[in-house]
């Protein structure tokens, strides 16, 4: 299982006007957990799609257990339960500043070959990356 996490600073463009981070936002968070923990294992997703693979969202789900406020540090953390083939789910934890659970989400996502837009294996590079984390 790989596991990383990084963390977000709510910013006043994040909140709604109740003060609370609006229900969209959350789909950021995801994106910037996904794309640091693919940084973290030395990959981008500008090379992904240079080598032409793109990874569009297939499927979002999301579950709002307490609000997170503006000026909270966010931590966000990503689990992948399973190597990748040809689509990779994220699910994600999100944990205010006092380490309290309050949001879950997963995403699905597909690989997709670009200049045929159809589906693809995950690239070899990130599933040799990636195999230290499922032995």
């Amino acid at each position: 299982m790989f596991v990383f996490q990084c963390q977000y600073r709510v910013r006043y463009a994040d909140i709604d006007a109740m003060g609370y981070v609006y229900y969209g936002n959350y789909a950021k968070f995801y994106e910037i957990g996904r794309v640091e923990s693919l940084r973290s294992l030395g990959m981008t997703y500008r090379e992904m799609e240079e080598s032409g693979v793109m990874m569009p969202v297939y499927e979002n789900k999301s579950r709002y257990i307490q609000p997170a406020k503006y000026d909270e540090l966010l931590t966000i953390k990503v689990i992948v339960k399973e190597l990748p083939r040809f689509r990779m789910v994220f699910t994600y934890e999100i944990l205010n500043e006092e380490n309290i659970l309050i949001h879950t989400g997963e995403t699905t996502l597909v690989f997709v070959q670009m200049e045929a837009n159809k589906l693809t294996k995950a690239p070899n590079e990130m599933i040799e990356r990636m195999k230290p984390f499922f032995v």
